[in-house]
C-alpha cells in the first residue's frame, strides 16, 4: 500500500477499451486505490494513459517490466490469446492478480493459471462482472428463495446487436485469439447459466456457422486503433453494409449449444451477432414456476407460478433498474471486490474454479460445433485445485454441492 495515503497500489496490463472502463473505477487517490503505471505495446496508448492518469505515471511497452514495481496488484486486459503468460508472470511474482474475462482461450490455459496460482498462494481474480448485474441478481435471488422450486432448465438468448462493429473488425475475429465467440462472449452467459443452475456442464453439443460476416470481401488492418475509432452504429445497417472487416474472419457468428448440467438439470445458449436489438434474455424453469427477464439494465424479471395460457400479468414481477457506471454499475463492483479481497481476503461472488468452467464448457461447445454437432464432454477441474479455490474464495453460504459455486449475500 502508498505509505502516504494506504492506497492500494495498482498497475493496469493493456491499456485498451475494457482496461479504460475498469481503471476509471480503480483509479481513486485517497479513498482506496489509484493506478501507478500502465503497460501497453502501442506507443500512443501509453500516451492516454499518462494523459488520463498524470505525468508520475509508470509506463512500460512490456509487462515484464513491472513484476518488480511493489505493486499491491494487476488488472490484465489484454487479448484474451496472451491472458495465460501474464497472469502466471504476475502470479508467479507475488502480485495479486484481476484477469478480464475468459480466464483464456482453452481449459489447458485456464488450468494452468489455477495451478501457478495454488502453488504460489497469490491472490486471482476473475473479472466476470454480469454476476454482479441487478437483473442477474434479482434472477438469483429469486431462484435461492425458491421462487420457482428446484430449477430444472435455464434458457438463454443473446442478441449481440453490436457483433460486426464489436467483434469481425480486429483480434477478435480471428480463432487464434479467442478459439471462438462463445468462448470470448458467451462465457459471461454460460457462467451466469451454471449459477443459476448451481450447477456446471457436463456434456454439451453444438451448431452454428459464419452465417452473414463471411460473405464481406471488404477487410482491412485496423492496427493501434481501438473498436471506438470504428465503431458507427447507425452507418453500419444492416450487417452486410459492414466495410472494413479484418483480414482473418473464422468465428461463427451464430451459434447454438446445448448443455448437460451436473444434477440432472439441462441449458441452452443462443448466441446471434447479427440481430438490430442488443440484449439477453434468460428464462429458468423449475419444479414450482418459471421466471424470465425483459431487458438486461433497466428491466423487469417476471414470475409465473400458476398453470394458465399466455398471460402477461405474471403472479410476481420485480422491477431491476441499472445502477450508474458502465455496464450497469457492475465494473465498479468487480473493481471494489477486488480490492477488498487484496487487502482483507474478503468473500468474492466471482469464482476463478466458475470462470474455469465457463471456458471449458465453451471450448467443448465450439468442438462440438465445428465436428458438425457430435456431443462433447467437459473436462473437470483437479479436486485438489477446487478446494483450494472454495477455501480462498470464501463465501457466506454453504456449497450445496461439490460444483456448486460461489454466493453472494
Amino acid at each position: 500500500m502508498s505509505p502516504l495515503t494506504d492506497d492500494v497500489r495498482l498497475a493496469v496490463v493493456g491499456f485498451g477499451v475494457r482496461s479504460s472502463e475498469l481503471t476509471e473505477s480503480a483509479h481513486r487517490p485517497g479513498t482506496g486505490s489509484r493506478i501507478v503505471a500502465a503497460c501497453d505495446t502501442q506507443p500512443q496508448r501509453r500516451e492516454a494513459a499518462r494523459a488520463r492518469y498524470g505525468t508520475d505515471l509508470r509506463l512500460e511497452a512490456d509487462y515484464r517490466a513491472l513484476l518488480d514495481a511493489e505493486l499491491d496488484g494487476v488488472l490484465v486486459a489484454t487479448p484474451d490469446h496472451t491472458h495465460v503468460d501474464i497472469a502466471a508472470a504476475f502470479l508467479e511474482a507475488g502480485i495479486p492478480t484481476f484477469v478480464e474475462k475468459p480466464l483464456a482461450i482453452t481449459t489447458d490455459g485456464c488450468d494452468r493459471i489455477l495451478d501457478v496460482a495454488l502453488h504460489t498462494g497469490t491472490r486471482l481474480y476473475v473479472g466476470h462482472n454480469m454476476r454482479h448485474m441487478p437483473v442477474v441478481r434479482a434472477m438469483r435471488d429469486l431462484v435461492q428463495r425458491g421462487a420457482i422450486g428446484q430449477v430444472k432448465a435455464v434458457w438463454c438468448r443473446h442478441f449481440v446487436g453490436h457483433g460486426g462493429d464489436f467483434y469481425f473488425k480486429d483480434w477478435h475475429a480471428d480463432r487464434r485469439n479467442t478459439t471462438g465467440l462463445l468462448v470470448q462472449k458467451g462465457v459471461h452467459d454460460i457462467d451466469v447459466i451454471h449459477w443459476l443452475a448451481g450447477a456446471g456442464t457436463k456434456r454439451v453439443t453444438a451448431l452454428g456457422g459464419l452465417s452473414v460476416y463471411g460473405e464481406i470481401k471488404d477487410r482491412a488492418r485496423h492496427d493501434g486503433l481501438l473498436m471506438t475509432d470504428w465503431l458507427r452504429p447507425e452507418e453500419n445497417w444492416p450487417p452486410l453494409a459492414q466495410r472494413g472487416l479484418h483480414p482473418v474472419v473464422d468465428v461463427e457468428d451464430l451459434s447454438m449449444m446445448l448443455m448437460q448440467l451436473d444434477g440432472g438439470a439441462f441449458a441452452s445458449y443462443q448466441q446471434c451477432h447479427f440481430t438490430p436489438d442488443y440484449w439477453r434474455n434468460y428464462t429458468v424453469i423449475g419444479t414450482e414456476g418459471r421466471l424470465e427477464n425483459f431487458g438486461d439494465e433497466d428491466a423487469v424479471v417476471k414470475v409465473w407460478q400458476r398453470r394458465s395460457d399466455y398471460r402477461d400479468d405474471a403472479d410476481l414481477v420485480v422491477p431491476v433498474s441499472a445502477e450508474d457506471g458502465a455496464h450497469a454499475g457492475t465494473d465498479q463492483r468487480i473493481v471494489n471486490e477486488f480490492i477488498r479481497f487484496i487487502r482483507d481476503g474478503a468473500p468474492t461472488v466471482t469464482s476463478p474454479i466458475a470462470a474455469r468452467d465457463a471456458v471449458a464448457a465453451a471450448c467443448a461447445a465450439t468442438a462440438s460445433l465445428r465436428a458438425g454437432g457430435c456431443p462433447v464432454d467437459v473436462p473437470r477441474p483437479d479436486p485438489a485445485v477446487e478446494r483450494y479455490f472454495e477455501s480462498v474464495h470464501l463465501t457466506h453460504e454453504s456449497a450445496p454441492t461439490e460444483r456448486a459455486y460461489d454466493a453472494d449475500r
